[in-house]
């Protein structure tokens, strides 16, 4: 193989690399948030958290969502907003973390 060849295959490789980590971050957000709302789900049948701190939770977890949609509406998800987003996700677990682990249970 001559050289040029070797640059082309190069970065056909490096685009498929691209496009799969690309894919695998959005898969990776949207995991986060099918376990935290599982989390949510199995905090409020267990009662550890109070139908108050079911709905904050809740109302959380579709703002973060909404914020995702409003970021993917234009065909590109950025670092920034990827970033923005997970950072979102890491408040959410904290809080749901407290939430359930507080001293308050439903009744």
């Amino acid at each position: 193989m001559n050289t040029r060849h070797i640059r082309t295959m190069a970065s056909l490789m490096a685009g498929f690399i691209l496009a799969g980590t690309f894919s695998l971050a959005h898969a990776g957000i949207n995991a986060r948030e099918r376990r935290q709302q599982a989390r949510i789900w199995q905090g409020a049948q267990s009662g550890e958290l109070t139908r108050r701190e079911f709905m904050g939770l809740e109302r959380m977890e579709s703002r973060i969502e909404a914020d995702e949609a409003r970021a993917r509406a234009d065909g590109r998800f950025t670092l920034q907003e990827r970033a923005r987003i997970n950072h979102e996700l890491n408040a959410a677990s904290r809080r749901i973390y407290r939430q359930k682990h507080d001293a308050q249970d439903r009744r």
